[in-house]
């Protein structure tokens, strides 16, 4: 091969490695403080159902907290202080809430987090987007993606589970929300899972949102994917700088 093949052949290559490198998600160590494993948007338009992460594989992290769906869309999952939480529909109106690690996740956000400033939620704060909202205003200095929590009382909520039927192909978040079940709580004492990022959008938070939240009830029989909610009364936690 001339000097000139090998040169044209050097260039073609790496113009096909940036090319091909567009799409990929950001490398779990260009952030630190939060680990990040596939994208939502995989599994909605690319059907890859399967487990990219087994949470067995995490499971001796100190202060562990994580959400992401079940692997082939079959629940939800949410790890609470170190505690595998996974939600299955059994009907339209109830579920089972089991703790396990030996299970798996086709996309995930987590992190570690063993301290935490607490401060009262502002008793106009009632919804999802008045908590992205506050939640950006409050941590401008924080290192950014990031987890929360919040502990307290909601009048309302409502939350789903993801209940593909086995086998179904997916292509589109259409086909990717087949079977997913919705459920309302009432006046529960709750504790609400988020992650915050302004640049993960079909990552791991929908396209029109910059948090993606789970809640679990305070008797551990309900947990899922939050939807809506109405605050009665809670106090927000932010990671310590």
């Amino acid at each position: 091969m001339t000097l000139r093949k090998i040169i044209l052949s050097i260039m073609f290559l790496g113009l096909f490695s940036c090319n091909s490198n567009k799409d990929r998600n950001p490398p779990a160590d260009s952030y630190p403080n939060i680990k990040i494993v596939s994208a939502m948007r995989n599994v909605m338009w690319k059907g890859e159902l399967g487990g990219k992460i087994r949470f067995d594989t995490i499971s001796n992290k100190k202060g562990l907290y994580g959400i992401g769906p079940l692997s082939y869309l079959a629940g939800e999952v949410l790890i609470n202080n170190g505690v595998s939480y996974v939600s299955k529909v059994t009907t339209d109106s109830t579920m089972t809430v089991e703790t396990n690690f030996n299970v798996s996740a086709p996309f995930f956000v987590y992190t570690n987090v063993t301290e935490w400033d607490k401060i009262e939620l502002p008793s106009d704060i009632k919804t999802i987007r008045d908590i992205e909202k506050l939640v950006d205003e409050k941590t401008v200095g924080l290192k950014r993606p990031f987890a929360f929590k919040l502990r307290g009382k909601v009048s309302r909520a409502i939350i789903h589970i993801q209940n593909l039927p086995v086998g179904t192909k997916v292509s589109s978040p259409a086909e990717a929300h087949q079977g997913q079940t919705n459920y309302e709580i009432n006046n529960e004492d709750v504790e609400i899972i988020g992650f915050f990022s302004t640049e993960h959008k079909g990552v791991f938070t929908h396209h029109d949102s910059n948090i993606h939240l789970h809640l679990i009830t305070n008797d551990k029989r309900k947990m899922g994917h939050l939807d809506e909610v109405e605050i009665e009364k809670m106090k927000i936690y932010f990671p310590i700088k």
